[in-house]
Formats: structure tokens, sequence, C-alpha cells
């Protein structure tokens, strides 16, 4: 391992590991760099060691903020770990039944959920707790020998711990776990990684940080030993691997270890985070991001501020922890298109992933998205990841040729066909965070960013009738510029179930106190400053006798807040009716030093001083060729992004490439480059 200079500044580098490619950035004083490569799913350290090593090319101390899907995919395949629930006799079969689902109400062929855990690996223990947290019936010490001696004759990889009422008297667990722990088991217990009530919600979200955890483990600590060997890097002092959790912040990869339920949405909360930065620079606050991978498009809409949720359910599992409001369906440049019993073409969700990959990158069977787009003009198939990768457009014709004869379709009708499949996909998942939700696309500029949403931002927008798109200069390695804007973000949450009028301001700030010297004493403890600390406490609010809550800011005005924030979202409020406090919830942040997002130098010529770069025209494009717009070949005219400066301005159509991605400008669009070296793509409407 190499020693660097302890006066320079470590190099930080953000990967983002995808179903299709791992995208790296590293900054240092020089600046931004940047790498894509493809993934390698059976070990994805595989192919972050390898592009740190393509990246950085001389010896540097670092630190890494990693994206990781470990944990999603092994809870989307089911491949993880084999998970044994103990908890309290009786309650055996909480995550079996559920809860009713009132979307498949009506369903009459609705199928039932696959269960987490095998048969056999639930055990009931003899004790309970009131919902006040007094003991019913005690834990005695037989009890918790008979459950470790059961145990140890099932020999699963991890346990889950969920005793009715922890969340308000944890003293059972806290004995068992001991014990478990002991023994030698890997324990996940429910009052540690969600301390709320609702039993399945709960049980669910402690099941599922057992099953992915052990998986956690393992790829952490293959990652830990490649980078500790790695050349040209030195690892810099503890914490210099950190995760990128749901709820937009990082963690240390220690603690990655114990509650991996954290990085369910790691890689998609990385984008929001970057999108947010960048269009905050170029003077934009209401966005909604679509970023667009080669596996699946995660879309969220940002109207001011990052909106987040603790509701969210991943593989049909509910996960009760606080995650960016991101909505992901599966469709990307991989998706596969295929014919259904009914003779029609389809497009996803199914995706060829990095292995065996698309057609045209040589080694896949299936038509895909991406081959639909190579084939209508809108890929360069020598100009692949900056020239590192050459597509084979003569395997894609010869398989399209095949699939376009089952429909009696053309080859450029298929193609069409499929990337409008894809996109009437991608346009309902805009919609279900927009127009569903109450909001006006028409109010957004949709910010596009993923390898493939530079090729499909423009026609969404215009189906929406959105009049602004966005596209990053790094368009395609965003999410791994979002892992280093990410601040370091702990939440802790405490019971209250209350009536409101029963609750002071004062008593809320009493019970707040050992959540925030506990959230102090971890943000100190991983070396930041007090000023660099942010606590910023929640209610989690309702009216008596509803099913959810709000959350509502900790103010001397909670309940007149709760009741505004409930007419902006229903459309009504009732003074009159007697509230609840179900749940004090506090957000700890530890602020990091943010990479500089500062203006590029405008046109030579003619730049104005300010932010307003003077117009001015493009380079001669490299090339021009014909492109598929509306069933016909535009000759299209082809520039590098690197070529373009802010002012830089043109009609459409046009394609500008990047090493990471490809953007697309239609005919009847106009495109500039803005003072932050962003891509503004606008309709040339009457």
């Amino acid at each position: 391992m190499n020693s660097a200079d302890p006066t320079q500044k470590p190099l930080r580098i953000g990967v983002d590991t995808g179903g299709t490619f791992t995208d790296l950035l590293a900054l240092d004083e020089n600046g931004l760099r940047v790498h894509k490569l493809r993934s390698t799913p059976d070990d994805p350290s595989r192919a972050i060691l390898q592009g740190i090593r393509e990246l950085t090319g001389e010896a540097a101390d670092a630190h890494i903020t990693h994206g990781s899907t470990v944990a999603t995919n092994a809870l989307l395949e089911r491949k993880g770990a084999r998970v044994a629930l103990v908890t309290t006799a009786g309650f055996e079969d909480v995550l079996l039944i559920g809860r009713q689902t009132r979307a498949e109400l009506y369903n009459f062929q609705v199928r039932a959920r696959r269960p987490l855990l095998e048969p056999g690996y639930t055990l009931g223990v003899q004790e309970r707790l009131a919902a006040d947290g007094s003991v019913v019936e005690p834990l005695a010490e037989a009890e918790v020998s008979r459950i470790v001696a059961s145990l140890r004759a099932l020999q699963p990889d991890s346990v889950a711990v969920c005793l009715l009422h922890a969340y308000a008297n944890p003293a059972h667990e806290v004995a068992l776990v001991a014990a478990l722990t002991a023994a030698g088991f890997m324990v996940s217990a429910s009052h540690q990684i969600l301390p709320e009530y609702r039993e399945f919600e709960r049980f669910s979200t402690t099941a599922v940080n057992a099953y992915v955890t052990p998986l956690m483990v393992s790829y952490l600590t293959r990652l830990e030993q490649g980078l500790a060997l790695s050349e040209p890097l030195s690892l810099s002092p503890e914490p210099c691997l950190r995760i990128m959790q749901s709820n937009g912040g990082s963690i240390s990869a220690a603690i990655a270890k114990r509650a991996a339920v954290h990085t369910i949405l790691s890689g998609p909360a990385g984008g929001v985070v970057g999108a947010q930065a960048i269009a905050a620079a170029s003077g934009y606050t209401r966005i909604i991001t679509f970023d667009m991978g080669g596996t699946s498009t995660d879309v969220s809409l940002l109207d001011g501020a990052i909106g987040t949720t603790n509701d969210s359910v991943v593989g049909d599992f509910p996960v009760r922890l606080p995650v960016l409001d991101i909505h992901t369906v599966g469709a990307g440049g991989g998706s596969i298109a295929w014919i259904d019993s009914g003779g029609s073409l389809r497009v996803g969700p199914r995706s060829a992933g990095a292995d065996p990959g698309p057609a045209c990158y040589g080694t896949g069977s299936e038509l895909t998205v991406t081959d639909a787009n190579l084939l209508l003009g809108r890929l360069d198939p020598e100009y692949f990841l900056g020239g590192r990768m050459a597509l084979d457009l003569d395997r894609t014709r010869k398989l399209a040729r095949a699939l376009g004869k089952r429909l009696n379709l053309s080859e450029r009708a298929l193609a069409e066909g499929i990337v409008r499949i894809a996109n009437s996909n991608m346009e309902r998942a805009i919609r279900q965070v927009s127009v569903q939700r109450g909001h006006d696309p028409r109010d957004f500029a949709l910010l596009a960013f993923g390898g493939a949403g530079g090729l499909h931002a423009c026609d969404l927008a215009d189906s929406l009738d959105m009049t602004t798109v966005l596209i990053p200069e790094h368009s395609g390695v965003l999410s791994a510029l979002g892992m280093l804007l990410a601040d370091v973000v702990k939440d802790y949450s405490t019971p209250i179930l209350k009536p409101a009028a029963e609750v002071s301001e004062a008593a809320l700030q009493q019970a707040l106190e050992p959540l925030a010297e506990r959230a102090r004493d971890e943000l100190l403890g991983e070396g930041f400053n007090p000023a660099d600390i942010l606590l910023t406490p929640t209610l989690d609010m309702r009216y008596r006798g509803q099913a959810y809550e709000l959350s509502i800011p900790l103010a001397p005005d909670f309940v007149e807040a709760f009741h505004r924030a409930h007419h902006k979202l229903y459309g009504y409020a009732n003074p009159h009716r007697p509230t609840e406090i179900i749940q004090l919830r506090l957000k700890a942040t530890g602020r990091t030093d943010k990479p500089s997002l500062a203006p590029l130098s405008a046109c030579p010529t003619l730049a104005k001083p300010g932010w307003d770069p003077a117009p001015c025209s493009p380079p001669e494009p490299t090339a021009v060729r014909p492109t598929v717009f509306g069933r016909r070949p535009i000759p299209t005219p082809i520039y590098h992004r690197q070529d373009l400066t802010p002012g830089m301005t043109a009609a459409g159509p046009a394609i500008l490439l990047t090493g990471q991605s490809t953007n697309l400008i239609p005919p009847a669009w106009r495109w500039s480059i803005d003072a932050m070296g962003t891509l503004v793509a606008r309709p040339m409407r009457e």
C-alpha cells in the first residue's frame, strides 16, 4: 500500500454501481475526473476496484462514498440470507398475514406474497409486554436457553428478533440479543432497527435487514480488503469508505454492515442529491428528476426541496425507514423487447443487465431499448463510452429483422415501437409523482441523467407539455457526483402515542434530548465539528381515527402546523378534531465539504459578465448522420460536449456525445449551454 503526501488533501471518489454500468467520479484540487465501465454482477467490487485503478492512475489517499445495489438486488431477486425470526409466542404469523392491500381489493387473481422466511424458521418465545412497556409475562432464562438451542439446530445465517411492543420497552429484546450474540449469531433487533409501533412494518423492516445484512457484510469486507491492497490507492484514516443511504445521506461501512436495510435505495438517492445541486446552480428549484440507467428508471419530484417518505415497499415488503421519495419502474436501456401471449410488443421490465447486456454489446441475444436507439441512428457505434467500446450494428440488425418478422414490422418501425413503449412506461412514472399527487408537470423542469436519460428526455417532456429539459454536463455519472455531495445523515425516533392536547412542547423537547445527545456524540465521534452538525426534529401527527401520519416540524405551533399541512395535502382540515402525536423523529446531519459548482468560461469572443453568457454558435459538428425522427431519417449534426462552452446555442436536431452518455435533441427543439455547463433544451413552439 502506497503512502501519500500527508499535506495533500485526500482524493474523494464517488462510486455508483448499477445493474449495467459502474460509474466513478473523482474530485481533487485539479477538478473532476469521470469514468464508466460495465458492472460485474457476480461481484460488484471487481468493477469498482478496476474502475478506481483506471481512474486514478497515480498514488493518492482516498475517501470513497459508494452507492450499492447489493441489498436491493438481494431482496428483489430473493437471494438473501436464510433468516430465522424470534418473536412473542402467538405472533409467529405476523409477516405471513401482512396487511390488507386495498389496491388488490377487486383482483380475483391476486397472487400471495412469497414469504421471506423459510417454513419452520419462526420461533415463538414465552414473554409479553403491554403497549405501555409494562411486563405482563417475564422472559425466563430457561426460555432464552431454549431459543438459543433451537437456533443452533436450525443454523440460520441471520436472526431477526421482533418482540411485541419492544419499541416501548426493549428489555426483553436486549436480553435475547445478548444471548444470541454470545452464541455466535448475527442478530437484527427491532428496537435498534425500527423502534416504532405497527407490528407488521416493524417486523418486516427488521426481517429485511436480517435478510440482506450478511450479504452486505461479505461484500463490504471484500471491497475493503481489495481497497487495502489496491494500487495506487492508500486508505485515509477511518472512515475511508462510506455507503450511501436511502435517505440521501451517507453512513460508514461499519454501520452499513449492521443496518444494511438503510441502503436499499442507495444509488437512486445519490442521483436525486446530485440533481438538486445541479438544478439549483442553474437557477431551478422545481424539477422532476429522470434517471434512466441500463436496468431501471427512477423519478422524483422536487418542489423546492427533496421529498422524503417513511413508507416504502421493496420486493413486496414494507420498509418503514426515512427514504427519498423515489418511484422506480423497470424501464432502462437494457429493457428487453418481447412478444406477449396476445401477440403484442412489450418492453421490460426484464433487463439484459451487464451480462450478457444488449445485443449491440456483442454478447446479448435479445433486443433492448439501447439496440433500438442504435438502429434509429441515435447512438454512435464508434463512440460509445467515449470510443472505449464499439457497438455491433450488424448483430443488432439481424435480431431486429427476426423479431420484426414475427410482428410484421420493418426494422425501423420495430425500433420506433420499442422506444415509444419504453417512453410510455417512463411517462406513467413521471405522472405518478406529479399529476397523481396534485402537481402540474408543466410547472417543473425535467432534469435528465443516467446513461440513457438524455436520449429520451425531450420526447418525454414533449408528451407532458413540459417546456424545459436540463441535462448536466456529467449526466451519465450524476449519481456518483451525488455521493460526493451527500452529507452524513442519521435518523433517530422515539414513540409518543399520545393525544396532542396532553403533550406540551417542553415535554417534547425533554423527550428529544436523549436522541440529540446520542446524535451529537455519534457525529462528533466521526470527526465533525459542532458547527457542522445540524439537528432537525419532526413529529408524526394525525387526526384521531386516521391510520397514517404527516411529518410536522417540531415548533411551538405544531398543532396548527399540522392542520395547515393536512389542508395543503388533502384540501381540507378540521381544527376542532382531536389530533395525536405518534412519533418524535430526529434527523442529524453532519455537513461535509462539497465540490464547487462554479460557472464555466463562456464563448471566448462574446462573453458577458455575470451568469448570462452571450449566445454564440457552436463549432462545426464532428459529423452529420441520418437519424430517424417520425419514421424518416433526418441529417443530424453530432457534437462532442467537451467542445461546447456556455452560451453556445443551435436548433435541433442534434446529438451531443460525452464519454458517459448521449443526448438527443429532436427537430423543433432548441438547445443551449448555460453558465454551469448544463445543456438546456426547449421546444420551439409558437
